[in-house]
């Protein structure tokens, strides 16, 4: 276990590039094994996910390379097992998305407990009934998810009861490889939704409706290889971008998106962070912050979960007070309690809302990354510290942000990793 070494108060500057979104690059890990033929990704983020991603496809037989680069070339000639290594499905709550290609491919999937960020409490269910929509059947096997297909998936008109990003990518996985058309309805909008269509489209699969709640896939007996450059990841651009306006300095980040790019910005915007869009390039620059009043998550093009943890950090340097709502799921802003002994006036209503009063000075401690995006957001609120902060394990956060340590250090940032 290794932990990040902390000395707060500096101003950091100058630029860092993002890499592509790390939940675009495992749902199109996933969908390599639709095909016999090879196929290639680039711009893959260089994070401990894919890796993991990366040896379970090992682990099924295929051939992986480039695994610690940002192209990867995955070649499926033959699927050796439908059950995937059970240790390491256990750290990934994506490997959830080798269900539909493992009942594509061998007519079965027995997937153990995805492991990842809060598990217990992240449900399955929405996925495995697109599953059972599309002519699968769940085998009671008393432990993790037997599902199997022996006369393949059949096409299907689906409703989510939920708009699960990794849902409607479940669905759109298992449809790709049912042999006519399918319809999902109350499908998620997210762009690496869209990524995902993409890249099955160049696998043969003939899709409407990417980006809105009808989603209609015409799917193939055979696909073919597919390719596909992965998109800016806007969660870890927004991300760097807290860094910047927290220690007061002017960051560049490159390699975005101007339209994923305006959720975050008019969110920033409330807290009255100074941000700009030039071609693919976000810029932050100080200013004074001020209390938004309410942030509220919400679907796509909704302010997004996985920011919410590192706007709360934000609001503690911001004058007045700021309610956060994140309705999408529950305990998220629970590790940032941690906070109330850094000096920060928070107050937890309940599981889902925090309210925020500041500026306060905070102080350096000893802090513990729960899960990726709390993670980040305590390393951004040491950063902004006076003295040192540990945070640990920094293999948490290293799950979502490639390069942590170095990009940092480019910044200014005084940090060492232990």
């Amino acid at each position: 276990m290794s932990t990040l070494l902390i000395h707060g108060g500096r101003r950091l500057e100058g630029r860092v590039d993002v890499e592509g979104n790390k939940n675009a690059a495992l749902p199109l890990m996933a969908a390599c094994l639709l095909t016999d033929e090879p196929c290639a990704l680039t711009n893959v983020p260089r994070i401990a996910d894919v890796e993991v991603m990366a040896r379970l496809l090992l682990n099924l037989g295929a051939n992986v390379e480039g695994i610690g680069t940002t192209t990867l070339r995955i070649h499926c000639a033959t699927v050796t097992s439908h059950e995937p290594d059970r240790a390491l499905v256990g750290r990934l709550r994506g490997s959830v998305l080798l269900l539909g290609p493992l009942l594509a491919r061998c007519g079965a999937a027995h997937v153990a407990p995805p492991g990842g960020d809060f598990p217990a409490r992240r449900s399955i269910r929405t996925h495995i009934a697109a599953l059972m929509a599309l002519g699968a059947r769940v085998i009671d096997s008393g432990a993790g998810h037997h599902l199997e297909a022996p006369n393949g998936l059949t096409p299907a008109s689906i409703y989510l009861d939920e708009a699960s990003v990794t849902g409607t990518e479940t669905a759109l996985l298992a449809a790709a490889a049912a042999p006519g058309l399918s319809e999902i309805r109350h499908a998620a909008c997210e762009p690496h939704v869209v990524e995902l269509c993409a890249f099955l489209e160049t696998m043969g699969v003939d899709i409407t409706g990417a980006g809105t709640h009808t989603i209609r896939i015409e799917g193939v007996g055979r696909r073919r290889g597919g390719h596909k450059r992965l998109e800016g990841d806007y969660i870890e651009a927004g991300s760097w971008a807290v860094v910047g306006a927290i220690t007061g300095g002017a960051v560049d980040i490159g390699g975005t998106r101007p339209v994923d790019m305006e959720v975050v910005a008019a969110t920033l915007r409330k807290l009255n962070v100074t941000c700009t869009q030039h071609g693919d390039v976000f810029r932050v620059e100080p200013r004074r912050l001020v209390g938004a009043g309410r942030i509220t998550t919400g679907l796509w093009p909704g302010f997004p979960s996985d920011l919410v943890s590192l706007v709360t950090v934000l609001a503690t340097q911001a004058e007045g007070a700021t309610l956060v709502h994140d309705w999408l799921y529950e305990l998220r802003l629970f590790a940032l309690e941690q906070m109330s002994g850094m000096g920060a006036d928070l107050f937890l209503c309940d599981p889902h809302r925090i309210i925020v009063t500041g500026p306060r000075r905070l102080r350096g401690r000893v802090l513990d990354s729960r899960d990726i995006r709390s993670g980040m957001a305590l390393i951004a609120a040491a950063l902004a510290a006076d003295g040192p902060s540990r945070v640990e394990p920094l293999e948490t956060v290293e799950r979502g942000y490639s390069q942590l340590v170095e990009r940092l250090e480019s910044l200014g940032a005084d940090v060492s990793r232990v």
